[in-house]
């Protein structure tokens, strides 16, 4: 890889520099491929839903998935400028998204704290525009927020495992904070790939600092 297509990747494209896309939205499979839950919505009045990228979105989406109280997961792409992108087009750096999972969860037996305390404990969030080995601004670190409360506690929470990195000797987060973006579903063999390729490779991993108390309040 040369050097250009290293800066490229560690940079998010200008508007007139994003790939163009496309209308048609991608193919949803009808169930979730580990507990038959419906992967898009509409979703029932008490289901509540949240936003992460951490990295691979396979290793990202299997964390939560895993969770009890969440009703289902999905792979996608989001905080971009490219309609409907494909995995070449988001592996490109040309259209601005990231890696995410949607998560779509029962506040009655997962709370949002909870949720965020999984994204902060399960990869490094100092790491700027990669994870682990994987570079580019598709790795980056994202909390997507999908109501007031969920953008106050997820700003506060970055702020108290601040703390608990400064201990620890770690840098500066530099996880972005935004109202969710448009969710674009991912293909299909992307969806679940842990649990259809058990091999598969997953470079998810934390820096091995918990969560303080505090963030469960």
């Amino acid at each position: 890889m040369s050097l250009f297509d290293i800066r490229r990747k560690h940079a998010l494209p200008a508007a007139g520099e994003a790939l163009p896309g496309r209308q048609q939205a991608m193919a949803v499979p009808a169930a979730h491929f580990v507990n038959g839950n419906p992967l898009q919505g509409p979703f029932a009045d008490h289901l509540e839903q949240a936003m992460f990228g951490m990295g691979c979105f396979w290793g990202v989406e299997r964390k939560f998935w895993q969770a009890d109280g969440v009703f289902t997961t999905a792979a996608g792409y989001a905080a971009g400028l490219t309609p409907n992108p494909t995995y070449q087009e988001v592996c490109s750096g040309k259209t601005g998204h990231n890696e995410v999972v949607l998560v779509v969860f029962d506040p009655a037996m997962v709370t949002y704290p909870q949720l965020l305390e999984l994204f902060w404990e399960g990869h490094d969030p100092t790491q700027g525009m990669r994870q682990g080995n994987d570079l580019g601004t598709q790795y980056r670190s994202g909390i997507y927020t999908f109501n007031a409360d969920q953008q106050a506690l997820a700003e506060m929470s970055r702020t108290v495992y601040q703390r608990a990195l400064d201990k620890a000797g770690y840098g500066k987060i530099t996880t972005e904070i935004l109202p969710a973006p448009p969710f674009y579903y991912a293909e299909e063999y992307h969806q679940q790939y842990l649990a259809k390729n058990p091999g598969g490779y997953c470079g998810l991993g934390g820096t091995g600092v918990d969560c303080p108390a505090g963030l469960q309040v």
